[in-house]
């Protein structure tokens, strides 16, 4: 299991299964201090240079690719809307989750485990066949097939993927699984729900002594002005004025502890309100004098947690909660028949809690057969290093049926990236591929690159060789939202800049251009300036293409982040992957008096001078707009 105790290499046991392609010949897998919490896995590769397969529409025809990022490839597991349970008691979906997050494992043994706070060590996404898993209580869960549910027998694989006796465990339908219950909704914050929680907070004269809920007060009395009407409990408070009002006094007068909600008031008109508060929210509960306790277990405590939203940190602590008692039936197991983007993590406990239910981890596995990485975070966790690149490349690049096609680099992971500044593969590859009389390039974001630059000069002399970066834009908050993880854009004009410096062509890829995002002719022409004044050999402009099964990711970042664009992006899209002809165009209006203006016009057919396309696509863009997003 991938932690930071190190990596299992489950499938490597003799009698299990025999070892997958790729890291048959493993030599160590280390994690050295100076890259904190990287670990490489070191291989002696058998052969790296790829051929591309027939059809693949890309302008290229053989690869070679010293590094894979990430060798989690084959159990990516939710639908990124999926909520996680946070170890502050809350919710957040999973595309959202970061490394260093805390969220809610488990401890024990089979289904008798307990609730205990654990770390994001990693996160990745991919797009896969997708299967939705429906339970009895109406939940829906979008995963792929080598997720793991845990089930009261034990754990439970999405499909059995294989027939007879070696068919794995996985669902079907009657399935029990176990988990924490069904998460509820967390309360809008409206007026209604402020003066609920003012109301339950303070109606006892003053502030409750916790920070968390006098910042909170604090924060809501200036929406009331003078007026202290909020301490009335109306005649028939609606949901909102509910939550609100169940939250505040659960801040001011309740505790969780060995299992048990309960709220303790001396005010018999507070008391009422809240049991029938409790009621009108359908939370059972036992009554006393002055005490109200909540019925239902771990449940029905989660539910109102998430559904009052209570402030205080302590008070929502799951710490040690036992979950076993809370089980849900599957009702179902069906394939989309579509491929989704799909997320996953890894976690100290090897679990968390996926919309009530526990979920296991990604192993990483000793495979590298799928090649749909998140280059642009994956590596940073897992690197599969080709130890052996160059010297297996300059045997591959001896052979009598070598034609010295053009071979590229950076069509998968980059070469550049940060392991290349340990193991220094590149100067042995581009060396093998001048010294056989092969053309190359060299796709990258790495800066590491500059260190190359006196080799690829002097190599240049004898084999062609074109470089190129991708830089969509220049917005820095823009693009930390948009390419979380990558180099900043001024780093990568630096790297333009010091490869023209070194006489060698390096052209830029603006991709993806992003309708009414990155665009505008203010935006473009801002770009296209900073491109001309490090001297970018050639501009290729690639406006956003949405394949199906890949709308869905998009529109959840657009809908989250530019609510107002969702309408004019489902027109813009609305027949198929690509932005219609008339965008197409718009955009070529704009950007060729641009390219004009700055000098990026001249004709392609002059290689050391400066050139520009407009695609309506690439069909060598990753599929996935999260890929096109952060890889490009």
């Amino acid at each position: 299991m991938c932690s930071t105790g190190g990596v299992r290499w489950e499938r490597q046991r003799v009698g299990v299964e025999p070892v997958l392609p790729g890291l048959e010949g493993l030599v160590r897998t280390v994690r050295p201090p100076e890259f904190d919490g990287v670990t490489f896995h070191e291989v002696r590769a058998r052969s790296v240079l790829n051929k591309v397969p027939e059809g693949s529409g890309v302008p290229f025809g053989w690869t070679v690719n010293p590094y894979r990022g990430c060798s989690h490839a084959c159990t990516y597991c939710l639908e990124g809307g999926t909520r996680i349970l946070l170890a502050d008691g809350r919710t957040r979906a999973l595309s959202e989750l970061r490394a260093g997050d805390r969220i809610y494992g488990t401890r024990g043994h089979g289904a008798a485990r307990r609730l205990v706070p654990t770390t994001v060590l990693a996160h990745w996404s991919t797009v896969r066949e997708a299967y939705r898993v429906t339970l009895e209580d109406g939940t829906r869960l979008v995963a792929g097939e080598d997720h793991r549910f845990l089930s009261g027998r034990g754990w439970r694989f999405v499909t059995g993927s294989r027939l007879g006796v070696a068919q794995r465990p996985h669902l079907a339908e009657g399935t029990e699984l176990v988990g924490v219950g069904r998460f509820a909704a967390t309360p809008d914050d409206t007026l209604g729900y402020r003066a609920g929680y003012l109301c339950g907070m303070l109606r006892s004269g003053g502030f409750a002594g916790e920070p968390d809920a006098t910042a909170r007060a604090v924060r809501y009395l200036p929406d009331f002005g003078s007026s202290v009407g909020f301490l009335r409990v109306p005649k028939t408070p609606d949901a909102h004025w509910r939550h609100g009002f169940l939250a505040g006094v659960f801040d001011l007068a309740g505790g969780y502890r060995r299992g048990a909600l309960r709220i303790t008031h001396e005010e018999p008109e507070i008391v009422d309100a809240l049991c029938a508060a409790l009621e009108a929210s359908g939370f059972g509960y036992d009554r006393g004098e002055q005490r109200v306790k909540l019925r239902g277990g771990t449940a029905e405590v989660i539910r109102f947690l998430h559904a009052c939203d209570p402030a205080v940190g302590w008070k929502r602590s799951l710490d040690g909660t036992a979950i076993g008692a809370s089980r849900r039936r599957v009702v179902s197991v069906e394939p989309l028949g579509l491929r989704l983007p799909l997320f996953d993590i890894t976690t100290g406990t090897g679990d968390f809690v996926a919309d009530g239910m526990v979920s296991h981890n990604c192993f990483a596995r000793n495979t590298h057969t799928y090649l749909d990485f998140d280059a642009g975070r994956d590596f940073d966790t897992q690197v599969v290093v080709k130890v052996n690149a160059p010297q297996v490349l300059a045997a591959q690049l001896r052979r009598p049926g070598w034609t010295r096609e053009h071979v590229a680099m950076g069509t998968n992971t980059d070469p550049y990236q940060r392991a290349e500044g340990r193991y220094r593969l590149m100067p042995g590859i581009i060396t093998a591929l001048a010294r056989s009389g092969t053309p190359f390039s060299i796709l990258t974001k790495g800066t590491v690159l500059t260190r190359d630059l006196p080799l690829l000069e002097s190599v240049a002399a004898d084999v062609p060789v074109r470089l190129a970066v991708s830089i969509a834009l220049l917005d820095r908050d823009l693009q930390r939202r948009l390419e979380p993880g990558t180099p900043s854009p001024a780093a990568r004009l630096d790297l333009v800049a010091k490869a023209r410096a070194a006489g060698l062509p390096c052209s830029v890829m603006v991709a993806p251009v992003l309708p009414w995002l990155t665009d505008s002719a203010e935006a473009l022409d801002a770009l296209f300036g900073r491109l001309a004044d490090v001297g970018a050999s050639r501009v290729t402009v690639l406006p956003l293409h949405l394949r199906p099964g890949t709308r869905e990711w998009f529109a959840r970042w657009l809908a989250r982040e530019y609510p107002a664009l969702v309408p004019r992006y489902r027109q813009l899209y609305a027949r198929g992957s690509y932005v219609t002809k008339a965008y197409r165009e718009r955009l070529g209006e704009r950007v060729g008096p641009l390219l004009r203006r700055h000098g990026l016009d001249l004709p392609e057919n002059l290689p050391e001078q400066r050139s520009h396309r407009v695609e309506p696509a690439a069909e060598a863009v990753p599929a996935n707009p999260a890929e096109q997003l952060r890889l490009l």
